[in-house]
């Protein structure tokens, strides 16, 4: 299957742009995308919102992106209800006050008094394994829950490309390889790497090789 070009994949994912919906790659998870966007302008009747999946699948991309668009920030310890938008990032992290205040909110909000998005990394039917309560956990299984879905590496290809030329750099095919097929698969620690490579190209003043992203590899595992 021909890839298309990585500008119709990505508008922009430079390191210096914060997280949005429409810099936002969605490979598998288009309609969480849009889920996501809908739920923050207030365009789905549902007043909850669950995601949750592995780390590097674009939660905190999706949860920042949700903040930005409604002016909301997470807040602890959890307020009271009512309030027009709680968002609350690893609900499995919540002691068990703030457990009980959450539960208070969603019930606010599904009697019309604002909305919620939270993310964990298990299915609300699962979370009671992680010490979340159980009718927190049924009350966030009510709502819209959303899995994120790695990305392919044609879609971890693209957007390192549209990574490096955002830096002016070029990523030889063996570099590529080796950042798909010998690091951490996951996508930021794989920009972050791509960072480093065209940080130590600008200060040695030499092209990016795979001999450079050894030697960053291996600095990064030296004590």
């Amino acid at each position: 299957m021909r890839l298309p070009p990585p500008n119709q994949l990505i508008l922009d994912i430079r390191p210096d742009t914060l997280p949005g919906f429409d810099n936002f790659l969605p490979g598998p998870n288009a309609e969480a995308l849009a889920a996501v966007r809908e739920h923050a302008a207030g365009l789905i009747q549902e007043p909850v919102l669950y995601l949750w999946g592995e780390a590097g699948t674009g939660k905190s991309h999706l949860f920042q992106a949700w903040c930005h668009a409604t002016g909301a920030a997470p807040v602890f310890p959890l307020p009271e209800p009512p309030q027009a938008l709680v968002v609350v990032d690893d609900v499995d992290r919540l002691d068990a006050e703030d457990q009980i205040r959450l539960f208070s909110l969603i019930n606010a909000a599904r009697e019309g008094a604002g909305r919620v998005l939270a993310t964990g990394p298990l299915p609300p039917a699962q979370l009671i394994e992680l010490n979340v309560r159980p009718d927190l956990a049924t009350r966030l299984a009510q709502g819209l829950v959303f899995r994120l879905h790695p990305l392919s590496d044609a879609d971890k290809r693209a957007a390192l490309t549209v990574r490096a030329e955002s830096h002016g750099m070029r990523l030889p095919d063996e570099v590529l390889r080796y950042l798909l097929t010998h690091c951490r698969r996951d996508l930021p620690h794989l920009l972050t790497l791509v960072d480093l490579l065209d940080t130590h190209s600008l200060s040695r003043k030499r092209p990016v090789s795979l001999p450079m992203l050894k030697e960053i590899l291996q600095q990064s595992l030296a004590p």
